[in-house]
């Protein structure tokens, strides 16, 4: 199911089921959780590694099927965390995450 450009993309990318069980990532985010597994994180359910008020949005997400953005800090690394539902012919399947490393300063534009 990998999609050729999705192995070597700069940013983490993780899919799961409406279960939870991870159906897909990328190298980056392999790399990210190299110390839980990495590729090995494949068919394991992302609720067993998330505290409870996680599973709860990630379950919020799903059902509602809208969006939830924000940024972090990790490590000295700002990041932009995407989690969102993944259709398949209009039928929600899951939950896709994409996490992105940002610069503390960016642009913002604002374009008419």
């Amino acid at each position: 199911m990998q999609q050729d450009w999705i192995k070597e993309f700069t940013a983490a990318i993780i899919v799961c089921d409406k279960e939870g069980i991870i159906i897909n990532m990328n190298d980056k985010s392999a790399t990210s959780f190299a110390k839980d597994g990495g590729y090995d994180l494949i068919g394991k359910n992302l609720h067993d590694c998330h505290k409870q008020s996680s599973n709860d949005k990630m379950k919020e997400i799903i059902d509602d099927k809208k969006s939830n953005i924000y940024t972090i800090e990790k490590n000295g690394i700002k990041k932009l965390i995407f989690q969102s539902p993944h259709y398949e012919n209009g039928e929600v399947k899951g939950l896709v995450e994409i996490v992105i490393d940002i610069p503390f300063e960016m642009p913002h534009f604002v374009r008419s």
